[in-house]
């Protein structure tokens, strides 16, 4: 057998233990989306309309 083939087989070998390995895991906690600012702003809404409705019905309420 020639030494040429020598380095040729090894690497034949070798070659398939270097391939990269692609793991696709969940993750371990899930995913958290904070969206407080968007219902904070709506709650601020509805509490302005409803004082809005209760000091044109009563005005006196506040003095006003």
């Amino acid at each position: 057998m020639p030494r040429f083939f020598i380095p040729i087989i090894l690497m034949a070998i070798a070659l398939p233990a270097c391939t990269p390995t692609v793991k696709v895991e969940a993750p371990e906690r899930p995913i958290e989306i904070n969206l407080n600012v968007k219902i904070e702003q709506e709650v601020r809404i509805k509490v302005d309309k409803a004082l809005e409705k209760e000091i044109a019905n009563n005005p006196a309420l506040f003095g006003l």
